[in-house]
């Protein structure tokens, strides 16, 4: 090849590289689509309300649209699913509760195991689950509450996210010491619980604070019992686990953002980093303060040993409780 040549092809190899160059990074940047956060209960309820406004502030984080994706059923285990068999792609993830990861597992023949799943942020937590009553129910405090269904065994109905979910999880590690006998009606989740009791086809709600927490202040519900160990100040009026000597069968909800298994480290680390940053915003704190939740914003380490050590809790008391699947 001559010499002419020979620098002809060179320079062309050169501008060929100068040009694809820029053109793989550009392909290379994350993210340059919308992103898809599966939440796995119907809309209106806590995980649902939290999650939307915690998508909204990830978008300026992000540069993308965070859309929201309603995926319920089987006490969340159908959202979950959809997300293991999701691309590990960071395009796909989920905004999830307790249930789905830490008690379901334990209590259904679900396709996945929590190994299976990526914790990329805890977005809330110390949130108790809370139980309420019509304005007309004859008992104001905790332990009129308890006594009242005490002396009425399996008179009224609760309702939950499912059988063996959180609700009744946590009613129940309350409930079983007091002698108190409820009959549980399971609901896709608070939204769906919430309609139930405001209809009048249930006598008391069980889920988190946000879906409810307006129907008190308009003096259309009272909430008597949280099953957290002190009580919450969005609902100060109803006594907590701790207030009937019961603190160690306290149960508090938390909320996060999971991702498939394989996630590129890079895509991670952007994800992890965007989803902590809007659980940190001044709106999204003050939002969760209102509902009665604590912002969080964790480290993937910090999330992933709370998943893990709450997962094997929880297998001993659902044991205990007969729950367990077959």
């Amino acid at each position: 090849m001559s010499t002419y040549r020979a620098t002809k092809v060179v320079t062309a190899l050169l501008v060929a590289a100068t040009v694809a160059f820029p053109a793989a990074r550009a392909q290379e940047k994350f993210p340059s689509k919308p992103i898809e956060l599966i939440v796995p209960t119907p809309p209106g309820g806590g995980t649902d309300i939290t999650g939307r406004l915690l998508a909204e502030e990830a978008e300026r984080f992000l540069g993308q649209k965070v859309v929201v994706v309603n995926k319920p059923g089987a006490s969340g285990s159908v959202g979950i699913a959809h997300i293991i068999q999701a691309k590990p792609d960071g395009y796909t993830l989920a905004y999830v509760w307790n249930a789905p990861l830490t008690i379901v597992p334990h209590t259904l023949n679900v396709p996945y195991k929590t190994e299976d799943l990526t914790p990329i942020t805890q977005a809330t937590g110390g949130t108790p689950l809370i139980f309420c009553v019509k304005p007309d129910f004859p008992a104001n405090t905790a332990r009129e509450f308890v006594d009242y269904l005490k002396a009425n065994p399996n008179k009224y109905t609760y309702g939950n996210d499912g059988i063996g979910a959180t609700v009744q999880l946590a009613g129940e590690r309350l409930f079983g010491p007091l002698g108190v006998k409820l009959r549980a009606v399971p609901f896709g989740g608070a939204g769906e619980t919430l309609k139930a009791f405001l209809g009048g086809h249930i006598d008391i709600y069980g889920g988190s604070i946000p879906p409810i927490i307006g129907f008190v202040k308009q003096g259309k519900a009272k909430c008597l019992l949280a099953t957290s160990d002190e009580r919450n100040d969005a609902l100060p009026n109803a006594g907590s686990a701790g207030d009937l000597g019961l603190g160690d069968n306290a149960t508090e909800l938390w909320r996060g953002v999971i991702g498939p298994n394989g996630l590129p480290a890079d895509r991670l680390e952007i994800l992890q980093k965007a989803f902590s940053q809007a659980a940190q915003t001044e709106k999204f704190k003050a939002f969760a303060d209102k509902r009665g939740e604590k912002a969080i914003g964790s480290s993937m380490a910090d999330f992933k040993k709370k998943i893990v050590a709450e997962y094997s809790a929880n297998g001993v008391i659902i044991a205990n409780l007969g729950l367990m699947k077959k």
